[in-house]
């Protein structure tokens, strides 16, 4: 169980004991294989923020607002710092070790706070798009589903950017049959999720295959992967499955 555990501590808030032991390169790998578990709670808690703001009659803009504010609290921000970090390196058109640089600073630059900006305005005009046609499991699946990201971004052939970060735990731990199970699990999961039976696979799909083609950019840029990639990946697809299942 503490695999599981630890999936819950590192993908969000909630106080899940882990234990003192440190963690391996074992260890990671098994976490990251369970981190799509973690996207029932995130899922379920933007869903139930969406239909609470919904039901109280607010604007849907605000509905999207109020539900994507709680992914953020959910998960401390960190995919979102992922992101901003992520583009502010890719935006710097220096060597891998100069964009490495820019990531580690903490702040965030010009091209990182325009796309930030432009996220979750996204992401929140999706949702409350989906909340004011009552579509309650497509916003759970869209935030859920996203989280196949991080196991799609720790696939085998890519190596830590940091031989001491959090990549050096994760990075290239996943086989190729662990990744396809994720992916056609999450594919099954959105079915139902529209409408048409087939708009909610496509959606996740080409979600994740954007996620993915973003990641294997990000990880020749920096020559690595890291946990700003993973959380780069998992909101891009988290906002293209919203826009996907958005459509008609």
């Amino acid at each position: 169980m503490r695999p599981l555990a630890a999936a819950v501590a590192w993908m969000t808030v909630l106080p899940v004991p882990t234990g003192p032991a440190p963690f391996t390169r074992a260890d990671g790998a098994r976490i990251i294989a369970l981190v799509p578990l973690t996207g029932a709670i995130a899922g379920t808690a933007v869903a139930t923020v969406a239909w609470l703001a919904h039901a109280g009659g607010l604007p849907a803009m605000l509905v999207g607002a109020l539900a994507i504010g709680a992914a953020a609290l959910l998960t401390r921000g960190m995919h979102l710092d992922g992101f901003a970090d992520c583009i502010d390196g890719l935006g710097s058109y220096g060597s891998p070790e100069r964009a490495r640089e820019i990531m580690r600073q903490g702040t965030v630059g010009p091209f990182g706070a325009a796309a930030l900006v432009l996220l979750l305005v996204c992401e929140a005009a999706a949702v409350g798009a989906l909340a004011a046609r009552g579509q309650w499991l497509a916003i759970a699946v869209a935030v859920g589903g996203a989280r196949v990201a991080a196991v799609i971004g720790c696939r085998r052939g890519w190596a830590p950017s940091n031989p001491t970060g959090f990549g050096s735990l994760t990075a290239g731990t996943q086989a190729v049959p662990v990744q396809l199970a994720w992916c056609v699990l999450a594919l099954v999961a959105a079915a139902p999720a529209a409408p048409a039976p087939w708009q909610g696979p496509l959606a996740v799909a080409l979600a994740l295959g954007i996620a993915a083609v973003t990641m294997r950019h990000c990880v020749r840029r920096f020559a690595g992967m890291s946990g700003d990639v993973l959380g780069l990946g998992i909101e891009i697809a988290t906002a293209a499955a919203l826009v996907g299942l958005c459509v008609g």
